[in-house]
């Protein structure tokens, strides 16, 4: 569940920490108070698309963030979090969002930096919101046949995944086969280029290590006559005449006179005489390697050609010799591929009917449990919509008859969700009939059914309630405190039925101070829930009468919360 928000520079909101429920959080208040402004937040902290526009005005950046408390541990969100390095810290999730006047966002996970990518994978673990506009799901017809395999449960994914892997190794093999039937031109230009290329790379003889070592024989190359001339100033300071061996030789010597009448400078006597032979030995090593040094001008142009022609290699092929070497065998295989293409085209056109046959027994498999699951969710759909009061409704899942066998990822379905309203009317596609109001409690009802599902911790509803009254109303309170049973939900209502269903309730208010306006928020108790309920229905004047109603309604929504909480 979403546990606390902080919302800082957000549009009208200076700075605001709203601690939330469990259960049902019903949010109300006038138009254009900023309601809205709380669910913009949550769909920011979670990954939405944000802008500098949302940042309220004279500020450097709008901060969000929110914590979330996890009771299952087993809940996905933990395994996506392990899967990109975020430490878990026991139950609790911290979602950290930060907008800048630039547009752009530092986003973190407990504490670690992260893309807005993750950010919004993890949010969508988290957090699912709808409005009155967002009903995408319900109103693509390409999201049905997702929304029928979630409701199909762990059975049809395990066939799904087995039919995924197939089809994944009929994708690779068919987008071969396509390279491979190109038009003749196309394959000439392609072997022409790969040719060239194997052949400029092969010819260059390139080694792995051998750039390094060119680089480092440059190195001496050019500094020949600075090495060669320290090399022989230090020579004759060693060997020199009346230089440095001399002197040492006769500092031993003077040494080992006095080690045969004073013990005590044995050890150092000895010292120097390593010391002389060691410089002996450095000399003498020295004096070979001066005489083996002759300086060519012609290898230096050969090191500094070789490592031009690596250099030119590097820019077409690749950043090192490895990677050079790397793509000659990657284009290698494919020229291959491409000169003996017939026999290729044979072997992946015989891989694919194979294929193809596997595909089509999984496909036929998901098809059947499709079928199945279609039967018991049209039967799940229709219980709730008689429950808010569409009890003519009819709803079906239509498979539309494909005239020939074509894979996707879904296998070989086409799926729509039809509907029809009235009685003696014809089953339509939703995506057509439906109005706002029969979406709303078509939304309502395919949440209901996948909330215990689904693993969202927590589920926000924005005025979806928008356009119905009377006892679809209440029903739609009802349906909104029943899935609040299973999730933590956040409702935007206009509704007094929705409010009194609220186990925790919040009202928002605009202010002006100093001449700007401020969003204020604050927990509605006691005797004060049936004002603002009694405002709700009636607007800024509070009545008597409709001040007893709200009581009667709050004391009415208690027995019924009961009721669905037993249930």
């Amino acid at each position: 569940m979403l546990n606390e928000l902080s919302i800082k520079n957000l549009a009208i909101i200076d700075e605001l920490t709203v601690s939330f429920e469990e259960g049902l959080t019903v949010l109300t208040g006038e138009t254009g108070a900023g309601k809205s402004i709380i669910i913009d937040a949550v769909h920011l902290l979670c990954g939405g698309r944000g802008s500098q526009e949302f940042i309220r005005h004279g500020a450097k950046k709008a901060e969000l963030e929110g914590m979330f408390l996890i009771a299952n541990p087993k809940h996905s969100v933990f395994k996506k979090m392990a899967d990109v390095g975020i430490e878990i810290d026991e139950e609790a999730i911290v979602l950290r969002r930060e907008i800048n006047t630039s547009g752009k966002s530092v986003c973190r996970i407990n504490g670690k930096l992260v893309t807005i990518g993750i950010l919004r994978e993890i949010g969508a673990s988290l957090v699912d919101i709808h409005g009155q506009h967002e009903s995408q799901e319900l109103m693509d017809e390409k999201a049905h046949i997702h929304l029928l395999d979630q409701f199909s449960g762990e059975d049809l994914k395990t066939v799904k995944d087995s039919y995924k892997e197939l089809f994944t190794k009929y994708k690779k093999l068919t987008k071969e086969l396509a390279t491979l039937t190109e038009n003749e031109q196309q394959i000439a230009h392609k072997i022409d280029l790969y040719t060239f290329q194997v052949e400029e790379i092969e010819d260059a003889h390139l080694v792995i290590g051998e750039e390094e070592q060119l680089q480092e024989e440059k190195k001496k190359l050019l500094n020949f006559h600075r090495v060669f001339d320290k090399m022989s100033s230090t020579y004759e300071a060693i060997l020199g005449e009346s230089k440095g061996l001399d002197y040492i030789g006769t500092a031993m010597a003077d040494l080992q006179d006095i080690a045969d009448v004073d013990k005590d400078m044995l050890e150092l006597s000895e010292n120097v005489s390593s010391a002389f032979y060691i410089l002996q030995d450095a000399a003498s090593q020295l004096k070979n390697e001066l005489d083996e040094m002759e300086y060519d001008a012609n290898q230096l142009q050969f090191v500094e050609d070789r490592l031009a022609l690596i250099q030119t290699l590097k820019r077409k092929y690749g950043q090192s010799v490895e990677e050079i070497l790397e793509y000659k065998q990657q284009i290698s295989k494919s020229l291959e591929q491409l000169v003996n293409r017939d026999e290729q085209i044979q072997k992946n056109a015989f891989k694919i009917k194979q294929l193809e046959k596997d595909l089509e027994l999984e496909a036929n498999e998901l098809t059947e449990k499709r079928k199945i699951a279609a039967k018991h969710l049209s039967k799940a759909i229709m219980e709730q919509l008689q429950e808010l009061y569409m009890e003519k409704a009819t709803f079906s899942v239509m498979f539309h008859e494909q005239t020939k066998t074509m894979f996707n990822e879904n296998g070989m379905d086409e799926i729509a969700f039809y509907i029809s309203t009235n009685v003696g009317e014809p089953l339509k596609a939703l995506t057509k009939v439906a109005s706002g109001g029969e979406l709303s409690r078509m939304m309502l009802a395919l949440k209901s059914i996948f909330s215990k599902h689904q693993g969202i911790t927590s589920i926000i509803f924005d005025e979806v309630d928008t356009g119905v009254s009377g006892r679809v109303a209440q029903a739609i309170a009802e349906k909104i405190s029943g899935i609040a049973t299973d999730s933590q939900v956040l409702c935007i209502s206009h509704l007094p039925q929705v409010a009194a269903m609220a186990d925790q309730h919040l009202m928002i208010k605009k202010e002006v101070s100093g001449n700007r306006t401020f969003t204020v928020l604050e927990e509605v108790i006691d005797d004060k829930r049936a004002e603002e309920l009694s405002r709700m229905m009636s607007g800024a004047e509070i009545t008597t009468t409709t001040l007893q109603h709200s009581k009667e309604l709050l004391t009415l929504a208690e027995e019924r919360k009961k009721i669905l909480r037993h249930v």
